[in-house]
């Protein structure tokens, strides 16, 4: 399938040789935008979480740790953070050149500006302010391939040679049965607002996806802290710091002032 897809221009000098890091094809990475830190990930039932505070802006850093460009199809609460329509994994996503990364910041608005990403409380999300709220709280992305033309000779070699592999399909799990369980409400939940506006150029560029298929597909779940403390998938501390009470009667006399 050939397409039009994006690639951000502003990041192309970020490309490192980190062909020692290469154990998946792209690493994911959710960053706090005011810190520059790295969100830490909790793992739970196979599946990986992390910690969002209200209000505060985020983006995702994808790291193509290969030798051939990939095409990341990205969302953001099921929803394409290029087109703004429902996620489908052979929508519209950003080029990645060999290890290289990219800043992905915000909701796309042009080809130099987005919104930028917000955790913020579920009726305040992007999603449920266009009515698609039953996806909040998980940032995907749908990695594809891309397609390497050959000459005649060259398919005649391969096929005189080469075994058949196995198709690369990518399996989605389901995700947890109890997915809102112990939390009071729906709208305690954490989503991603559209907030202000980012330079964040980007151009188009030709790209041509091996398979219909994704060759693989990254979920990271988010929530506040509070809830996935409740959920059990952060522990909760082993020892709880008891609470200091002021003592009425800490001395037996009356000092000099």
């Amino acid at each position: 399938m050939n397409l039009k897809a994006l690639w951000i221009a502003a990041l192309s000098a970020l490309c490192l040789p980190l062909s020692a890091l290469a154990a998946t094809a792209v690493q994911l990475e959710i960053l706090d935008r005011k810190t520059g830190e790295v969100l830490p990930v909790y793992w739970h039932d196979g599946e990986r979480y992390v910690a969002g505070e209200p209000r505060r802006e985020y983006e995702i850093r994808l790291r193509n740790q290969g030798d051939g460009r990939m095409l990341a199809v990205t969302s953001v609460d099921g929803i394409n953070v290029i087109t703004g329509k429902t996620a489908a994994t052979l929508g519209s996503g950003y080029v990645l050149d060999p290890w290289c990364l990219v800043d992905i910041d915000g909701w796309r608005k042009s080809m130099e500006q987005v919104a930028s990403f917000y955790f913020t409380a579920l009726p305040d999300s992007y999603a449920a302010r266009t009515g698609r709220p039953d996806n909040v709280g998980v940032i995907g992305v749908a990695l594809f391939r891309e397609r390497v033309r050959v000459t005649a000779l060259e398919k005649d070699e391969r096929s005189n040679s080469a075994t058949p592999a196995p198709s690369a399909e990518a399996s989605a799990r389901q995700k947890d049965s109890d997915m809102n369980s112990g939390l009071k409400s729906r709208e305690e939940r954490l989503g991603t607002g559209h907030g202000r506006r980012l330079d964040s150029g980007a151009v188009y560029t030709e790209f041509e996806r091996a398979s219909d298929q994704p060759d693989e597909v990254i979920r990271i779940y988010y929530d506040s802290r509070k809830n996935l403390v409740a959920r059990g998938i952060i522990p909760r501390p082993k020892y709880r710091v008891a609470e200091h009470l002021p003592d009425p009667f800490p001395n037996g006399f009356v000092p000099d002032p």
